[in-house]
């Protein structure tokens, strides 16, 4: 039996499940059983209204933290609430068990934000999209300042 190829513009989860769910079952034949992923949000939000101005948006899963998307109002860029919304999360990811991160971001984006974060290029696109590069980044998530003072009591 040779199967029909069709194309679509349409994502349906249906199609999306069915792919997914025989992925998963070949992933878990080479790699095991498979870390669930969870998700990890933190939301940034006007306080009068409660209307969501931006936050962080990742995954855990596999002994890595995967974020997303990072999105600060540019009125409150350069004040320290993305540093705080990265600390917080690389602290629940290690909470939850990573002791790594990963993301990607654009040329026009935040490279050096996250180069002063402590993450690394590990890999690039170039022309993607044209004119620019995709940069892949990561980080060895460092144990919590408590887990660190524990530790050092300990020994």
């Amino acid at each position: 039996m040779m199967p029909v190829i069709a194309m679509s513009d349409l994502a349906e989860t249906a199609v999306r499940d069915a792919i997914g769910s025989r992925l998963a079952r070949f992933d878990t034949q080479g790699a095991g059983e498979l870390d669930v992923s969870r998700p990890l949000v933190l939301t940034l939000s006007d306080p009068d209204t409660t209307e969501i101005l931006g936050g962080l948006w990742g995954a855990t899963g596999w002994g890595y933290l995967h974020v997303d998307m990072l999105f600060v109002p540019e009125n409150l860029r350069r004040s320290g609430i993305g540093r705080e919304l990265m600390s917080k999360a690389e602290q629940e990811a290690y909470r939850r068990g990573c002791r790594s991160a990963w993301l990607d971001t654009f040329s026009f984006q935040a490279r050096g934000f996250y180069e002063r974060q402590g993450y690394v290029v590990f890999g690039s696109l170039g022309d993607y999209p044209t004119g620019h590069r995709r940069f892949f980044l990561t980080k060895t998530i460092p144990a919590p300042v408590q887990a660190r003072l524990q530790q050092r009591l300990r020994s």
